[in-house]
C-alpha cells in the first residue's frame, strides 16, 4: 500500500512551486556566479530546449589540465569510515598529525572495533586480527598525545584539531573558521551537544540511529533539509517584507539546480532482489524514507520541507547526481614516503615503520570515504568515452571535486566524464547506466544528458 504523507496535501502548492525547474535564466545566473566564485575560468553550463544541461569549454584545454575544482555543496562521511579516518567535519581534509592517526586506528583496533577498508555496511571485520602485531597501550598513548614523533612525520603536517562548538564530540574540524561555516550551514540543527538548536535531541539521536543502521543517505537528506531552513532563517531576518514563500524558493534554490526524481522510483535494483517483485520493493523504500522523515521532522521542524514528496526528490537527487567524496589519507603517505627513502635512512625510519604497519595490518592505507553533491560537476553528462575524469593530484588534499581532462577539449566541446566503469562489457554498462534514467547504446562516445 502507498504511503500517504498528509503534509503533500496540506501544502500542494508550495511543493508544487518548489518541485518545479529554474527557468533557463534562473539556471544560467546562478551557474555563471558559481562558476566565478570558484574561479573555474574556461567553463559553462548551458541548457537546451529539453531542460538538459551540460559543461562545456570555453577555451581549449589539454591533456592532463585541470578543468575545474568544485566546492561541495553538502556532504557526509560514511559512518563506518569515522573509525578509520578522522577528518574535518566541513572541508574533509585529515587532522591533527600522522602519529594521531595512526594512533587512533591502533587504539580502537585494540578495542576490537571494527575497520571498514571499503567494505559494504555491514560486512566489517574486525580491526583486532590475530594476524596483526599488538603494540603496547604505552606506545599508542605516546603516539596520540604527541609525545611519540615519527621519522620525517613533520613533511606531512596536519592540522590541529578544533571542536565542535556545542561540544557534541561527534564534529571536528581543521578551523574555527570550518567549525562556524558548519555550524551557520547545518550542524546547529543536527547537532546533539548542548547549544543544538534542534527540538529535540532524543529525536534527533532516534533519526540517527536509524539512518546509521539503514542509508546513511538519511544524513545528507538532513544535512540538505537544515542547511535550507538556516539559509531560510537568515533571509527571513534580513528581508521581513517578502512574501515567505518567495523567501523558502530563495533558499531553495541551490537544491533546485540539481536533477531530481523520487528516490524510491530512481534507486539501483539490488542484484539480489527479484525484478519481478519491482512494485513491492520500491513500496518499501518508500516506506523507509516516510519512517525517516517522521524521525528528522520530530527533531527539526519545518512545515513546508517535512513532505515526503519533498524528503523522497532530495534523496532522488543524490541517487542520480552524487560523487564519490575521497580524500587520500596522509598516514598511507607516510608509509610509502619511508619505503621510498634510500637505504641508509630508510633501515633506521623502518625500525619503527615497519612495527607499525605489522600492527596496523591492511588498514593502514584506508582513505576519506563519503559522499556529496556538487553543483559544478552535477551537470557534467555521461559518455562511454568520456574527455575528462574525477582525479585527485598530490595537491587535492580535501573533499572538493577535481576534474582533469583526458585528452585535449576543443573551444566549445562538452565536457563529459564516465558515471561508470567504461571498460566494461556492453551489457554490464546498460544496467549500471539505467540506474541515472538512460540507455547506454553500446556506440563509445555517445553523450548522454543529465538532465
Amino acid at each position: 500500500m502507498e504511503t500517504k504523507c498528509p503534509v503533500d496535501a496540506k501544502c500542494a502548492a508550495e511543493i508544487s512551486a518548489l518541485l518545479t525547474p529554474p527557468s533557463p535564466l534562473q539556471l544560467q545566473e546562478y551557474f555563471e556566479e558559481i562558476i566565478s566564485e570558484r574561479k573555474c575560468h574556461g567553463i559553462e553550463v548551458k541548457q537546451d530546449g529539453n531542460l538538459s544541461k551540460g559543461v562545456y569549454g570555453t577555451m581549449e584545454f589539454k591533456e592532463g589540465d585541470l578543468i575545474m575544482k568544485d566546492k561541495i555543496l553538502v556532504g557526509i562521511q560514511h559512518v563506518p569510515n569515522k573509525l578509520d579516518c578522522l577528518v574535518c567535519g566541513n572541508c574533509f581534509q585529515f587532522i591533527e598529525s600522522v602519529e594521531y592517526q595512526i594512533g587512533r586506528k591502533l587504539y580502537l583496533q585494540s578495542l576490537g572495533v571494527p575497520s571498514c577498508n571499503g567494505c559494504d555496511e555491514g560486512e566489517c571485520s574486525s580491526s583486532s586480527s590475530n594476524n596483526k602485531v599488538r603494540l603496547s597501550e604505552g606506545v599508542i598513548e605516546a603516539l596520540m598525545n604527541g609525545e611519540l614523533v615519527l621519522p620525517y612525520s613533520d613533511h606531512f603536517p596536519l592540522p590541529s584539531t578544533v571542536c565542535c562548538p556545542s561540544g557534541c564530540e561527534e564534529a571536528y574540524y581543521c578551523s574555527k573558521s570550518c567549525a562556524e561555516t558548519d555550524w551557520e550551514s547545518s550542524h546547529s540543527l543536527l547537532c546533539t551537544g548542548e547549544r543544538s538548536e534542534s527540538v529535540s535531541i532524543e529525536a534527533l539521536s532516534k533519526f540517527i540511529q536509524h539512518a546509521t543502521e539503514t542509508n546513511d543517505i538519511f544524513l545528507l537528506a538532513a544535512k540538505t533539509i537544515s542547511f535550507i531552513i538556516l539559509r531560510y532563517r537568515k533571509l527571513k531576518a534580513a528581508y521581513a517584507d517578502r512574501s515567505e514563500l518567495s523567501l523558502l524558493l530563495e533558499a531553495w534554490k541551490p537544491i533546485s539546480m540539481g536533477y531530481k526524481r523520487r528516490w524510491w522510483d530512481c534507486i539501483s535494483f539490488p542484484d539480489d532482489v527479484d525484478r519481478s517483485d519491482d512494485t513491492a520493493f520500491r513500496m518499501q523504500i518508500q516506506q523507509l524514507a516516510f519512517k525517516s522523515l517522521q524521525l528528522l521532522k520530530a527533531a527539526i521542524f519545518n512545515e513546508e520541507l517535512f513532505s515526503l514528496e519533498i524528503y523522497g526528490n532530495i534523496i532522488g537527487m543524490f541517487e542520480l547526481n552524487n560523487l564519490d567524496l575521497v580524500v587520500a589519507s596522509p598516514v598511507e603517505d607516510y608509509f610509502l614516503y619511508i619505503d621510498d627513502l634510500p637505504d641508509p635512512e630508510k633501515e633506521k625510519a623502518e625500525k619503527i615503520a615497519r612495527q607499525l604497519l605489522d600492527a596496523l595490518g591492511d588498514g593502514y592505507s584506508i582513505c576519506c570515504q563519503g559522499t556529496a553533491f556538487y553543483p559544478l560537476q552535477s551537470c557534467i553528462n555521461h559518455s562511454c568515452c568520456p574527455n575528462a575524469h574525477a582525479f585527485k593530484r598530490d595537491e587535492d588534499r580535501d573533499g572538493q571535486a577535481a576534474i582533469v581532462t583526458l585528452k585535449p577539449i576543443r573551444k566549445g566541446e562538452e565536457v563529459t566524464i564516465s558515471y561508470i566503469d567504461e571498460e566494461l562489457p556492453f551489457e554490464d554498462r546498460q544496467a549500471l547506466l539505467e540506474d541515472y534514467g538512460f540507455k547506454c547504446r553500446g556506440r563509445k562516445g555517445v553523450n548522454w544528458k543529465n538532465i
